[in-house]
């Protein structure tokens, strides 16, 4: 076995044991934003770890040039839809503010009402 042989073997499983944690976090949080972060972390973390693996199987690195473009297109479009969703989901009512610690959006809030109306 070479050593991309070993790093694909470690970095494959690892991967998936952090999709997986991804998914059981998503079925057992209670709440909308814990559900959202993780959706949002483990498998990002994870779907990085997989692409590692595979890129270590291929012939060189020109041809791992769309697994970082995966990447990289994951890891700018991710943080930006959990945002917007936790955005709308705050503005609609849907979060229950007795689990947030901080709630710096409120104040945020109640000035754009205020400038608007």
């Amino acid at each position: 076995m070479t050593a991309a042989d070993w790093a694909t073997a470690v970095l494959l499983p690892l991967g998936a044991l952090f999709a997986l944690v991804g998914m059981v976090g998503l079925v057992r949080f209670p709440t909308l934003l814990g559900r959202m972060h993780a959706a949002t972390k483990p498998d990002t973390v994870g779907l990085f770890l997989l692409l590692a693996g595979t890129a270590f199987q291929l012939p060189g690195p020109g041809a791992a040039a769309p697994l970082v473009l995966v990447a990289l297109f994951q890891a700018v479009t991710v943080p930006v839809l959990a945002q917007t969703l936790g955005r709308v989901a705050y503005s609609r009512g849907q979060i229950d503010e007795r689990h947030l610690v901080a709630d710096e959006l409120a104040e945020a809030v109640e000035r754009d009402r205020r400038e608007a109306g």
